[in-house]
């Protein structure tokens, strides 16, 4: 039985590596990003309901038998 020839494993599992750095290395400089990033205002509107603008009191059903 023939045995197995470790010595090239280094040199491969190096340069898979060194490959791999690149090639990520090239996919990150492809995108675009901001350098200063500001936060997007928005505009919350503000929805009026019926009971908002009348004037309402509420009585208690303990003030009512006074």
């Amino acid at each position: 039985m023939p045995q197995l020839d470790t010595s090239t494993w280094l040199m491969m599992i190096m340069s898979m590596f060194l490959v791999l750095f690149i090639i990520f290395q090239l996919k990150i400089s492809k995108h675009n990003f901001y350098f200063n990033p500001e936060p997007k205002l928005t505009k919350t509107q503000k929805q009026n309901t019926p009971w908002e603008t009348k004037w309402t009191k509420i009585y208690l059903p303990l003030l009512l038998s006074q």
